[in-house]
């Protein structure tokens, strides 16, 4: 009988980015070469938490400058997608800022 193991945290980014990916998400060129670590993704994600909590405060052309920004980091095929899952993200956790 053999021991199923758990997959690693490497194998379980891999999927989940494979899936994304999937759904039609894609990584800014940069990323998609590897060469954004594991710090520099947490350096990342508490910036856009830090963006968050301020969102609500920001002028409104800020947030339209951040969210075109958002939008033209991936490639170009996936730009409505982006903009699509950020304006359902931010309708969805407007009531946690």
């Amino acid at each position: 009988m053999t021991k199923r193991t758990q997959p690693t945290d490497a194998e379980m980014r891999e999927r989940a980015l494979a899936r994304w990916e999937g759904e039609g998400g894609a990584l800014a060129p940069k990323a998609a070469a590897g060469s954004i670590d594991e710090t520099e993704l947490r350096l990342l994600a508490r910036l856009g938490a830090a963006l968050l909590d301020d969102w609500a405060s920001l002028p409104p052309d800020l947030q339209q400058r951040v969210v075109r920004r958002t939008r033209s980091l991936g490639t170009p095929g996936d730009h409505a997608h982006v903009k699509e899952t950020l304006a359902r993200f931010l309708r969805e956790h407007r009531s946690e800022w």
